[in-house]
């Protein structure tokens, strides 16, 4: 089973997302929270397998509470709900550590998806949000940081993989890119987060943006 814990101000959110996951027979809702600070103190308690967390709360919002919970060693992971569908809260919830980001609006069905994505270990990062990740990078200052040292520990090959990943490319885009099998680029990525200590594909298109290793529009 799936455990997830909701957190959103709004009691009928709360309501009518918990009666929804609660009707799939994987998933577990294990309690919820009207606001950043309760939902970090639900986590720590309830140990969920996902927080689906509102941006806008009181007291704390989703943006805090997603760098609280997601602390090094965290095994809970986070979906960002907001009706919002601004830049800000796309970039900023992606390098706070959540693995996907998903409109209030959405269908029903994405919202079970998601979570089920999300509790597996993947990020739910559409190419509209890596649009939006690559957008933000190119309004920033083109003097390139140094790379970190973790970059020295790719191979070649890895390094490649990591740079399609940031330009938004699929698993079969980048096998197709490379002309290697599906799962040779599935055991490379997994390679690279394990050796860059990252969570998903989300933390990776952050990391080679902001580590140098590309700039947008390359």
């Amino acid at each position: 089973m799936i455990r997830v814990l909701i957190a959103d101000d709004q009691a009928m959110v709360r309501e009518g997302f918990g009666a929804l996951l609660a009707a799939q027979p994987d998933l577990l809702v294990v309690g919820s929270a009207p606001d950043g600070a309760a939902a970090v103190t639900a986590a720590r308690r309830l140990d969920p397998d996902v927080v689906l967390m509102d941006v806008r709360m009181p007291v704390m919002d989703g943006l805090e509470a997603t760098r609280r919970l997601l602390t090094p060693g965290a095994s809970v992971r986070v979906l960002i709900l907001t009706t919002f569908d601004l830049d800000d809260y796309v970039y900023e919830a992606l390098r706070a550590g959540a693995s996907g980001f998903l409109l209030k609006d959405a269908p029903a069905a994405d919202l079970v998806h998601a979570v089920r994505v999300v509790a597996a270990g993947e990020a739910l990062l559409a190419p509209s949000v890596t649009r939006r990740l690559i957008a933000e990078f190119a309004a920033r200052p083109q003097a390139r940081p140094p790379r970190p040292t973790a970059l020295t520990g790719l191979t070649p090959r890895e390094t490649d993989v990591l740079r399609l990943i940031a330009r938004g490319r699929s698993n079969q885009e980048i096998a197709a890119d490379l002309v290697v099998a599906e799962q040779t680029v599935k055991t490379h990525v997994g390679r690279i987060l394990a050796k860059l200590a990252l969570r998903d594909r989300a933390q990776a298109v952050v990391f080679a943006y902001e580590s140098g290793l590309i700039a947008a529009g390359e």
